[in-house]
């Protein structure tokens, strides 16, 4: 039986493998490469290493030795000049214009990876094809790597999303003409609503709202609670996935035990501290380092960041206000414009939301380019000691005011916007203006369109600015060039490497940080608010395909060779999308209980058996609809309109569930005991949602294991041979055998006197530039070799 099994799923895998084939890299172009164990490069241990390889040290690895030596090397005889060293402080004082590692031939020269990653990898028709990762990471480092990794990965658990996405959109497409709601306010000829502004506002049929409210449905339906259960779940598997494959792709690539604490200091922070004598020994390197003095520069700096960043959140809700008073003020313009013309009131809703959006898009970019700007200074107040912990907390920063930029008027609408809008006698005002109300239909339109103009409108103006404006400004360097060699030939000038390389655009240790920035944004608005837009996923999707190839297009045509780095995982931006997948849990949860008329709808179905022993829709329009006497006296002198089309009007209606108006005064527009009746409806649902959801995720990441069995298997069999080696080596030295690499030897940089503190991290067992050791063995006899090789 089991046999049987086995069989059936080899034949699965087959057919699966085969329908892939076309995605998947032409092995004759990328061949596979040999998993190679490697370690720290230590001169006590260079028994270890295969130091006859022609390839020991990789050119990336030279690069990020000579960046080393660069950012670090004193240029000045001047002892009292604390700020005297390193490239970047050269190029400042415009000694030098631009240092970096060159590109690896030109793009129209077959035969350099260069060229070969330009033709197979930066090609939009090759968008649909695997990346070759592997090359990449060769060519432009570990960080670069992953980054493309990282986003690969993503947008293939895009797919299945995308799809659901699209299913359910099309299931409120298909049974568009059935919703009952709908069908009852576009044949609500007969109900006349209450005004939507004071005075200047004429009554309305609540007919003319037909076209919105079955917009409206096209997203808030049945199938959008199922699509918001799954994409929780999708949100818990995405990422635990994603620790897997990160884990698997760190060991391939040799970077899984990689410590913060080998990263070497950066200048700018060894440079402020420079006259601080108080020191503190690493335990990693064991190298002394200043340490930076808590209250006299530490607590300052970080409040005044804190400080900072909060006033910068104040000015981005500020302008979320703005655009709530230009949409209150608009609105009633329309209303007022609409008088005569029903048809044109149906489709004020969708102009007055749709401007906004855009309105409030120009602000988003706006506060961007501020954020970003004021961000970098900030931290580098903050005093961070590697260049890791500074994008951590650069992240951070821009991330928290990105995410109050670019969600603050889409959290409005979803859980502020008509909740506390008043009863016709008595309106809550802001600023003179009565408060928004949300359309018979609810506000999920409004927020789908502030969704959808937000999400879109970005994907294409980031598309075009990265499409076009690293094209811009690299001819804008060659014709500057050009422009301070007249007297030269432009073939001449242009003819070595490093003069092509010259006139392209510097890519710094921060460049990727926008990258990563947009896609977790983008994450956000697929995962926080995707009850109110299912289609989202898709949007990301077909963005995601082009951006990949773009990107890579980008980064090896326009941008000059960056330095490789090397980093574990894709740090704190893993913290970031798992804090945003819990708030999405909760948000979508608030959404589909007080946003949409999913709950109303399902107490008024099952919640009134007695009234309602069918247990359908008919009617619920009219019981979610609250009558309002015209002539109460407030009315009058504040509300009723001036000179109304509509002659006398005795009643009208509004949205809400309260009293009668044939009650007793006391008693007239109270909140009735339905209302209180959906209220914990809602309530119930969201404790039940967020409890459910958060059991399955426990229980999926309790299933789940983050580092896969094979790849902890590896692990504990190269550090087993490691020790292995490292034990016989030692003890054959104890017994005063020579071996191959002892350590005897001089060390090379110890006459290097200005760079005596620093330059042995270059040699010593605290350098984070790791070299091959032997390839990974698993048979008794293959071991056998690999110690005789060393």
């Amino acid at each position: 039986m089991n046999e049987k099994c086995d069989v059936v799923l080899d034949k699965m895998k087959a057919m699966m493998d085969y329908s892939t084939q076309w995605f998947k890299l032409d092995r004759r172009i990328f061949p596979c490469k040999d998993h190679r164990l490697s370690a720290v490069y230590s001169r006590d241990k260079e028994y270890l290493f295969d130091m006859n390889d022609s390839d020991f040290f990789t050119t990336t690895v030279r690069g990020q030795i000579v960046d080393f030596i660069l950012r670090r090397k004193r240029y000045s005889l001047n002892n009292y000049d604390d700020f005297a060293f390193g490239i970047d402080r050269l190029k400042t004082m415009q000694v030098y214009c631009a240092a970096y590692p060159l590109h690896d031939g030109d793009l129209k020269t077959p035969g350099s990876p260069r060229y070969l990653l330009y033709k197979e990898w930066a090609s939009l028709r090759k968008c649909l094809k695997y990346q070759p990762l592997d090359a990449v990471k060769d060519y432009f480092g570990v960080k670069v790597g992953l980054y493309f990794a990282w986003l690969g990965f993503y947008t293939h658990y895009l797919i299945p999303a995308s799809i659901l996405g699209l299913l359910c959109f099309l299931y409120g497409v298909f049974t568009l003409y059935t919703n009952e709601l709908s069908e009852e306010i576009c044949s609500g000829a007969n109900i006349t609503m209450c005004p939507l502004c004071d005075q200047r506002c004429d009554y309305y049929s609540l007919s003319a709202t037909c076209n919105y409210s079955r917009l409206t449905y096209l997203f808030d339906n049945n199938a959008t609670v199922f699509f918001a259960i799954v994409m929780s779940f999708w949100t818990a598997i995405y990422l635990e996935m994603w620790k897997r494959y990160s884990a698997t792709i760190g060991h391939h690539w040799d970077v899984g035990d990689f410590d913060v604490h080998e990263e070497h200091p950066r200048e700018e922070y060894l440079a402020r501290l420079k006259k601080i004598k108080r020191k503190n020994r690493n335990p990693v390197t064991l190298v002394s380092e200043p340490k930076v003095p808590f209250w006299q520069m530490k607590l300052p700096y970080t409040m005044f960041s804190l400080s900072t960043v909060l006033f910068l959140i104040s000015m981005a809700v500020a302008a979320v206000v703005g655009v709530v008073v230009y949409r209150i003020a608009t609105s009633y313009f329309f209303a007022k414009a609409a008088r005569h013309n029903a048809e044109f009131y149906s489709y004020s809703f969708i102009i007055v939301n749709s401007s906004a959006a855009v309105i409030n898009l120009i602000f988003i970019f706006f506060f961007n380019w501020l954020y970003t700007l004021v961000a970098q200074q900030l931290t580098e107040l903050e005093l961070h000691r590697t260049q890791t912990q500074f994008e951590d907390s650069l992240t951070l920063k821009m991330y928290l005011l990105q995410f109050i930029n670019y969600y603050s008027s889409i959290f409005y609408i979803a859980f502020f916007k008509g909740k506390f809008v008043g009863t016709p006698n008595k309106y809550t005002t802001l600023l003179g203006f009565r408060q928004e109300e949300c359309a018979p239909g609810g506000c999920m339109t409004e927020l789908c369109l502030q969704l959808a103009i937000i999400l879109i409108g970005k994907q294409i103006l980031n598309m075009f600015t990265e499409a076009g404006l690293p094209m811009a400004m690299k001819y804008w360097n060659q014709l500057k060039i050009i422009g301070s060699n007249k007297a030269a030939d432009k073939d001449v000038l242009f003819g070595t490497q490093w003069a092509k390389d010259l006139k392209l655009l510097d890519w710094d240790q921060n460049s990727l940080f926008d990258e990563y920035l947009e896609m977790v944004l983008q994450y956000g608005f697929i995962t926080i608010f995707v009850a109110a837009f299912p289609i989202a996923p898709l949007f990301a999707l077909l963005n995601n395909i082009f951006e990949m190839r773009l990107d890579a297009k980008k980064l090896i045509t326009y941008y000059r060779r960056p330095v490789g780095s090397r980093v574990r995982d894709i740090g704190v931006w893993y913290g970031i999308m798992d804090s945003v997948g819990k708030l999405a849990v909760i948000s979508n949860a608030f959404i589909i209980a007080f946003t949409s008329n999913f709950i109303p709808k399902m107490v008024y179905k099952y919640g009134l058996l007695e009234d309602n022993p069918g247990q359908t829709l008919d009617g619920f329009l009219e019981h979610s609809l609250a009558y309002f006497n015209t002539s109460e006296t407030s009315y009058v002198e504040n509300t009723k309109p001036i000179n109304s089309t509509w002659g006398e009007v005795s009643v009208c209606r509004y949205q809400a569930y309260r009293s009668s108006y044939t009650l007793p005064f006391d008693q007239r527009y109270k909140r009735t005991t339905h209302y209180w009746k959906v209220w914990m409806a809602r309530m119930a649902f969201v404790v039940i949602f967020e409890n459910l959801v958060a059991v399955a995720v426990m229980l999926l990441r309790w299933i789940i294991p983050d580092v896969p069995s094979g790849v902890q298997e590896k692990i504990r069999r190269e550090t087993y041979l490691t020790n292995e080696i490292i034990i016989k080596q030692e003890m054959a030295r104890a017994r005063g055998i020579s071996s191959v690499g002892d350590s005897t030897g001089m060390n090379p940089f110890s006459e290097e006197t200005e760079l005596k503190t620093r330059t042995p991290l270059l040699s010593n067992s605290s350098t984070s530039f790791r070299n091959r050791q032997f390839t990974n063995n698993t048979s008794k006899a293959e071991r056998t070799e690999a110690e005789v090789m060393v």
